[in-house]
């Protein structure tokens, strides 16, 4: 039912390409891919994944594919069963520019328990912040993964 999974984020170099790989270790008989809403925007288009975000995922003992940061198009969206976004604002984004989609957004915390009660929480950009920034969302994108993995399996 799932088989082409999208995993979105702002620039497709800290959260989508990690949780991207994430899946697609977890699940390798499914096509997973990465993109994000404002890649080429903020010139970033053919960018490797962010050195804090792969040091961090390096050192939990994660093997990275090569990467290459690219822009949410039309082409994509059509071509993939679910969206995975990090934030709600991705959805939002997404439907604006490609309401074709609106059905198979969701977010990739959908799953992770929410400090108030509840599940589905946004995944923070770490962008430019701390490498204990990056750390708190690569445990936040493994957990989510694990999630996901079980629903899609």
């Amino acid at each position: 039912m799932f088989d082409r999974i999208l995993v979105v984020c702002t620039g497709n170099i800290c959260r989508s390409p990690i949780g991207e790989q994430l899946l697609q270790q977890a699940l390798p008989h499914k096509h997973i891919a990465s993109a994000g809403v404002a890649t080429e925007r903020s010139g970033l288009n053919g960018h490797d994944i962010d050195t804090d975000a792969a040091q961090v995922a390096r050192d939990s003992g994660m093997t990275l594919a090569p990467h290459q940061a690219q822009q949410l198009t039309s082409e994509l969206v059509n071509n993939h069963d679910l969206i995975l976004v990090m934030e709600q604002r991705h959805k939002e984004i997404i439907s604006e520019r490609y309401p074709q989609a609106r059905g198979k957004l969701m977010r990739y915390g959908e799953w992770l328990a929410r400090p108030e009660g509840g599940t589905g929480k946004d995944i923070a950009d770490p962008y430019k912040k701390s490498l204990e920034s990056h750390q708190q969302v690569f445990n936040e994108l493994k957990q989510a993964s694990a999630s996901w993995t079980q629903k899609l399996n």
